[in-house]
């Protein structure tokens, strides 16, 4: 018993099947996570090792080189770049995206430990740690204060970054730019050298007076006592009454020779919001977390912490990286919804009746619900990649139940029975059905085979998509046969309004079809006139439009995210630095009335604060993050509100580093970058190319700015010991560098302990005695029999300047010259100015010039994508060729893949779309599609031809009597991706241009299919007869 009679014999257990599909669909979905993308497992490891008092020179050469020598022939690897500064090498792997990142770290810590033995002395062995998107902070928060604000470190490290630190799914939770409580020791030199007082020797003796000390125990009598000193400082006055020394006599205590201040670090990063001064609370989560979850568990928690604080301490939301994911899925949600609805209407329109639409209707929800199963069966989350899926299946999964319908819809006019009707018309389809959905499944399932970026991206794609055609199939081929026999009538009652309306429409499609049978007769009897036209309209189209396609990578999205970083010359103070942040944040306030909130940082961050350390950062660095709101409340884009803050950065020529960016700034929804990557040896010559090109890419104007990435050269003094001096004075380097570190830096040798904390008690000169080169030259340095010299008697203070950090990449030095790419240029318009621009430089041949960035992500995934596609047309040949049992035949079909470039190119142009990733996926969904309205028509021409019917016969009764389902699978398919096409929500750039191609693609091809494939079937029909006839002539 064949598998349709079955479903129509069983309605109830066929329809409690589906019914459960749906029921396991819903829990699903109500238990799957939502994110922005699907997982990316990390594809970068890390080594860093450091080398105390090496220059950046001596770093690349003893320890970076080593290192990259051994790492090369790690397996699986990309790229290698590292970048060598003073004391510290940082080598970045690259791996191929897909790989083990666990086996690819085994891998790094093996060939690490081959190479450990030949490091240079007091290099430090090698760390590795992974990095990848997880890294990324989720949330940034901002707190200010008034009365609290000396208290506000301690207050956010114990009662918020604490508790958030617990909250599920947080990795960890730094707070920055808060004042660091610290007692400085402010020491009078001259007082000092009065009473042979040392900045190490004070130290020493607050260290010995702060102390708690346990001495035992003591029995007295029957009782046990513990003995214990306590001396440790209970405020701050305290230190001033410590003895330091005893002269002529007398008692000289810390007050005479120093002042002592309980206040805060000197030098710390200052975070502001909107101007005020205050702090930052940057959260990351934990590698397997999800983002929405965990953003949900802090926002809880924030609720309960805010009725801790003091009044005074207000927490602002700086960043917030669910609402961007919320706010796009939201987009795609009524996008969803916008294309069910038109399909509904569409299917509505063509049949009439409203039981037959809901029949098929009732196919999208089912299919869709069960791909849901395999989101959450694979532990994979509601993302862009899984809801546009969904979104392009709407559109193509009633293909299958309307050609079903349809045909039980003829067999119920001619009379027949509707359980017979129901199991004859689908036997007929049958075949065809199945074929069509082998051909989409040719082109979804090698989506989920392909490697590189590409591969992560569309995995989930082609997984859903083909569940879902698997699933509509399935359902046309049973749930719609049994619904068609329980609930399809022939004829039923409608009223004069219905009449109206669709015996017009019926009498316009039955008009259309007699003209388009005409058309065909002709064509059939003009076939050379017809192909030769045919092939002149294509090569004439793909020459005139093809040229003038431009290409991009990825669609730039608007998330309302801007961020700055400012650079002013290296060595430039934070006093400096701070009254200049002050007065850009006035003009950009001014001129950007958008801002929701905008936060910036200045200063050295600290050494334990896990997410500055991975930012560039120092007293002269400045950086802003600006939200602008959702695209939907304001009426220009943050790619022109980024426009005007450029103009505003314009006006400041002492900044050595600008850098705005909109959007993720990753290449996936952030700006374009063109990277022109300069690799050569000497300093000199590869900055004077690097400044040449970078000239010359600014007067094109493709680009909005192109930063250099060599840090200049840092100003630095060093004080040059004479090593014979020294020795004559009973000193050596180390003694004579510990004296001058004590004397500018500070010497931290105890802590005051208060409330569990403790803060460090820095001892150092006075603020007013470290101000100069003079004051350098002035310190006493002391050997060990207590006689002084100063600095000035046994070396000499000179003002140098420091290399820039070294950068490499695949074990050559490198220099790269950035450009993002302004609004209104594609990515090939930039990279096309940028080959120029290269081509008039003076190179000399030992610098190699490459082009990188985005342009060569582009190029990875577009190999891959074009490799994927020749994939997808044989394997759409050979689904076709073992249906007809030709190998002609399917050649017939295959003339409307040409036809649905033509489709694709003309949209491209007409819409000034850049063909982008997104679109060459379009292009691949196209091929699979496109043949499907070739199968249904010669499919049914066969079974003409098999009746009995002439060649001309069948290919014009097959053109009218298909023309119907064709019209309304096409229709529903191409008006399914127009909400893609023309979405305007957030997030919906991304999905543009894959709406666009199908549906530009797929209307230009369905109007010459229906055309061209009839005639070109009868044309190699009557060849075969004409060769058959020959052949029976011989015989």
């Amino acid at each position: 018993m064949s598998i349709y009679r079955k479903a129509v014999n069983n309605p109830v257990t066929t329809a409690l099947i589906f019914i459960a599909l749906a029921i396991f669909g819903v829990f699903s979905l109500i238990n799957l996570s939502l994110d922005r993308f699907p997982k990316f497992d990390a594809n970068v490891v890390m080594v860093m090792s450091s080398y105390s008092g090496a220059s950046a020179q001596d770093i690349e050469t003893n320890l970076t080189k080593v290192l990259e020598n051994s790492l090369n022939g790690v397996s699986d690897l990309k790229n290698i770049t590292s970048t060598s500064k003073e004391n510290v090498s940082l080598i970045t792997l690259e791996f191929v995206e897909g790989v083990d990142i666990d086996v690819a770290t085994n891998d790094v810590r093996d060939k690490l430990d081959m190479v450990n033995s030949v490091l240079p002395d007091g290099a430090s062995l090698p760390i590795i740690f992974k990095f990848s998107a997880d890294d990324m902070p989720i949330m940034i928060m901002s707190a200010t204060a008034n009365q609290s604000y000396t208290a506000l470190e301690k207050i956010l490290d114990e009662k918020v970054a604490t508790p958030l630190a617990r909250v599920s799914g947080v990795g960890t939770v730094s707070v920055s730019g808060a004042p660091q409580r610290e007692i400085q020791v402010y020491c009078d030199p001259n007082k000092l050298e009065a009473y042979g007082l040392t900045i190490a020797g004070i130290s020493n003796i607050i260290a010995s007076e702060n102390r708690n000390i346990p001495s035992g125990t003591i029995d007295i009598g029957s009782n046990a006592y513990s003995l214990r000193v306590e001396k440790e400082f209970t405020g701050a006055d305290e230190l001033l009454n410590v003895v330091v020394a005893h002269y002529n006599g007398r008692s000289i205590y810390l007050r005479d020779v120093a002042r002592v201040i309980d206040g805060v670090e000197e030098r710390y990063q200052e975070s502001y919001i909107n101007g005020t001064q205050g702090a930052q609370i940057v959260i990351q989560k934990q590698a397997d977390a999800n983002t929405v979850n965990v953003i949900k568990g802090v926002q809880k928690e924030m609720e309960k912490i805010k009725k801790t604080l003091p009044s005074d301490i207000n927490i602002t939301t700086v960043v917030d990286g669910s609402e961007n994911i919320i706010n796009t899925l939201n987009s795609l949600k009524e996008t969803i919804v916008l294309t069910f609805l038109i399909v509904m209407l569409v299917v509505y329109l063509f049949l009439g009746r409203w039981r037959a639409t809901f029949i098929i209707v009732l196919a999208i929800p089912v299919s869709l619900l069960a791909s849901l199963m395999y989101l959450w069966a694979t532990g994979n989350t509601l993302n862009i990649v899984s809801m546009s899926a969904l979104s392009i299946a709407i559109g193509m999964v009633v293909d299958d139940a309307i050609v079903v319908l349809e045909n039980i819809s003829t067999h119920l006019e001619r009379g027949a029975k509707p359980k017979e009707a129901a199991v004859h018309a689908t036997q007929e389809v049958g075949i065809s059905v199945i074929a069509s959905t082998l051909t989409m499944l040719a082109v979804f399932l090698p989506l989920t085979m392909i490697k590189g970026m590409a591969g992560l991206m569309f995995k989930q794609l082609g997984w859903i998509v083909s569940i879902i055609m698997i699933v509509s199939t399935v359902g046309a081929l049973t749930l719609i046969p049994m619904l068609c026999s329980q609930f399809l009538r022939f004829k039923p009652k409608t009223g004069k309004i219905h009449d109206l309306i669709f015996g017009n429409f019926n009498k316009l499609i039955d008009l259309i079809s007699r003209g388009y049978g005409r058309l065909i007769n002709w064509c059939v009897t003009h076939r050379t006139v017809v192909v030769v036209t045919s092939l002149v309209v294509f090569f004439g189209v793909v020459g005139v439009f093809a040229p003038g396609i431009k290409t991009e990578f990825f669609p730039k999205s608007d998330d309302g995210r801007i961020t700055i970083q400012l650079e002013l010359p290296a060595g430039t103070g934070q006093s400096v630095t701070r009254s200049l942040a002050h007065e850009i944040y006035a003009k950009i306030e001014a001129a950007v009335p958008e801002i929701v909130n905008c936060s910036y940082t200045l200063g050295q961050a600290d050494s334990d604060n896990a997410f500055a350390s991975m930012q560039t950062n120092g007293t002269h660095v400045m950086s802003y993050n600006i939200n602008v709101g959702s695209m939907e409340e304001r009426e220009r884009s943050s790619g022109q509100i980024a426009g005007v803050i450029r103009g505003i950065l314009a006006d400041y020529p002492e900044f050595k580093k600008v850098r705005v960016t909109e959007g993720g700034g990753m290449g996936m929804g952030g700006a374009s970058t063109v990277d022109v990557e300069v690799y050569g040896y000497d300093f000199a010559t590869t900055d004077r190319v690097a400044k040449e090109i970078q000239a010359k890419m600014l007067a094109d104007g493709g680009c909005s700015q192109v930063i250099i990435s060599r840090d200049e050269y840092t100003p630095e003094y060093e004080v040059d010991f004479d090593r014979e001096k020294l020795a004559i004075n009973g000193l050596n380097t180390t003694t004579a560098a510990s004296y001058l570190s004590a004397a500018i830096n500070g010497s931290t040798m105890s802590y005051y302990r208060e409330d569990g904390d403790e803060y460090g008690i820095r001892v150092r000169y006075a603020p007013e005695f470290r101000q100069g080169i003079e004051d350098i030259e002035n310190i006493m340095i002391y050997n060990n029999s207590g006689r002084g010299v100063r600095i000035k008697d046994v070396g000499t203070v000179v003002e140098i300047l420091t290399p820039p950090s070294i950068q490499r990449k695949n074990r050559e030095r490198l220099i790269t010259v950035s450009g993002i790419v302004s609004d209104g240029y594609a990515l090939s318009d930039v990279v096309a100015m940028t080959e120029k621009a290269i081509s008039e430089v003076d190179i000399p041949s030992e610098v190699m010039v490459e082009i990188g960035g985005s342009f060569e992500d582009q190029q990875e995934t577009f190999g891959d994508l074009i490799l994927l596609l020749a994939m997808i047309i044989i394997l759409v040949y050979i689904v076709m060729a073992s249906q007809f049992e030709s190998f002609m035949s399917p050649f017939v079909i295959m003339f409307s893949i040409p036809f649905a470039f033509v489709g694709v190119f003309m949209g491209l142009w007409v819409t000034g779309t850049p063909l982008g990733t997104m679109g060459m996926i379009g292009i691949l969904i196209l091929m699979g599609i496109v043949v499907k309205n070739g199968i249904v028509l010669i499919d049914y021409t066969i079974l003409m031809r098999e009746r009995g019917k002439s060649v001309a016969e069948a290919s014009v009764i097959a053109a009218k009597s298909r023309l119907r389902p064709i019209l309304m699978t096409t229709l529903t398919t191409v008006l399914g991706m127009i909400p893609m096409a023309i979405g305007q929500g957030e997030g919906s750039e991304m999905w543009r241009s894959l709406g666009m191609v199908v549906a530009w693609g797929l209307s230009i091809s369905t109007l010459v299919t229906l055309v061209i494939i009839p005639t070109v079937y009868a044309s190699m029909a009557s060849w075969q007869e004409r060769r058959a006839a020959r052949k029976a002539a011989k015989a």
